[in-house]
């Protein structure tokens, strides 16, 4: 997965923990940095990093681990002031590829459903010829069938439907069925209605924290890497996970399986070293006061780590972001004022790019926080992560 790494898990982190309310806004300073169109039309624009900067440098955890430093002083660098806890209780995980509302699964030893109306749990039995069993959606009720040449009724218990949602779980991990293929997970799969009286069913895996984990750290940090840094990728992902349990405790899934919460991929993703990251780390999570922190994480901080939304999310440099390994510690990319026009028409003509406010620390004076797209017809004043978003920019450390 190495060489793939940047394209999957690179897009990954520009969403991973975004959240309103960060702290970078408020500590902003009033710049006046004026950046005209090239004659050419085309900016050079130079910039550091990826991601938000805020928390783990993925980068930067793995420069840290080159220099010898523990996962446990990785993460205590990157998330001051935090201490350590445990994860137990297990997590619901949205699995978006599953886009119908049944749920449906190859045959397995120890296969079996539970009414979560009744709290009934039935076996469900070995039938010739049966290669697949599912829960299905008729009428509003969830019904149970199995597959041979064709879809057959089960009647669990002497049941027509059950009374409530349902799961289903085995002596091992369940492959499940989606209209582009088969994955296999860990844990419960549950056919669950989004809202109340819905007739449409999502799919979620009710999973351990270290069994989810096992499917994450290998799409979010390549685990070629020094054990030290996929160490502390592991124990993020369990906080970052445990957080949003927390967060979302009363919705029926706490956290999604995409780059808008963490990439997790069941079985297929996990690898014999990350594998190994998350059992040495087993269960392990940082805390603050009392509860599961905001483990916010990026590709690179490009050297500097911005303010968060939380006290342990601090700027300051960061030392082991830059090395040979990283690609994206400076970056260049060229960016044509017609492009721009293209997505703003209503400036008309673009004169220049002036930066108004930036975070106030590092080269150029840090981040930029805010911009205006200076036109001939009119202006139009941005968010430095809707300037970043609009043209697929690393981050928002860069000048023109």
């Amino acid at each position: 997965m190495t060489h793939r790494w940047p394209a999957v898990m690179l897009a990954s982190v520009l969403a991973v923990g975004l959240v309103p309310g960060t702290t970078t806004q408020a500590r902003a300073v009033p710049v006046d940095q004026s950046y005209p169109v090239p004659t050419s039309g085309i900016f050079t624009l130079r910039g550091h990093g990826y991601g938000h900067g805020h928390g783990m440098s993925q980068y930067g955890a793995y420069g840290a681990a080159r220099r010898g430093l523990s996962y446990g002083r990785i993460v205590r660098f990157y998330y001051p002031g935090t201490s350590w806890g445990t994860a137990r209780r297990w997590y619901r995980v949205l699995l978006t590829a599953d886009t119908t509302s049944d749920v449906v699964v190859s045959r397995a030893p120890g296969l079996r459903v539970r009414d979560l109306g009744s709290g009934r749990l039935y076996r469900l039995p070995a039938v010739p010829g049966a290669t697949r069993w599912r829960l299905d959606v008729e009428g509003g009720r969830t019904v149970v069938g199995y597959r041979t040449t064709r879809w057959h009724r089960y009647r669990p218990g002497g049941r027509a439907a059950l009374v409530g949602d349902g799961q289903l779980n085995a002596h091992g991990p369940l492959r499940l069925w989606t209209p582009t293929g088969s994955r296999t997970y860990r844990g419960v799969l549950r056919s669950v209605r989004p809202s109340p009286g819905s007739a449409a069913r999502d799919t979620v895996n009710v999973v351990p924290p270290d069994a989810y984990v096992r499917g994450v750290v290998p799409a979010e940090m390549p685990t070629s890497w020094n054990l030290a840094a996929v160490r502390a990728q592991a124990v993020a992902a369990r906080t970052y996970a445990s957080w949003s349990r927390r967060e979302n405790r009363g919705r029926y899934w706490h956290i999604c399986d995409t780059t808008a919460c963490q990439v997790y991929g069941g079985v297929a993703a996990e690898t014999r070293r990350g594998n190994e990251a998350v059992r040495s780390t087993a269960g392990r999570i940082l805390t603050y006061g009392g509860a599961a922190a905001f483990t916010q994480f990026s590709a690179s901080s490009g050297g500097r780590l911005a303010a968060g939304s939380r006290p342990y999310l601090v700027a300051k440099t960061d030392p082991y972001d830059d090395h040979s390994a990283n690609p994206v510690h400076d970056w260049t990319v060229r960016l044509s004022a017609r492009r721009i026009q293209r997505a703003y028409p209503g400036i008309g003509r673009l004169v220049r790019l002036h930066v108004t406010r930036r975070e106030g620390a590092g080269q150029w004076r840090g981040r930029v926080v805010r911009i205006v797209l200076d036109g001939r017809r009119r202006n139009v004043t941005l968010s430095s992560d809707r300037f970043r978003s609009a043209f697929g920019l690393r981050s928002t450390w860069l000048r023109a």
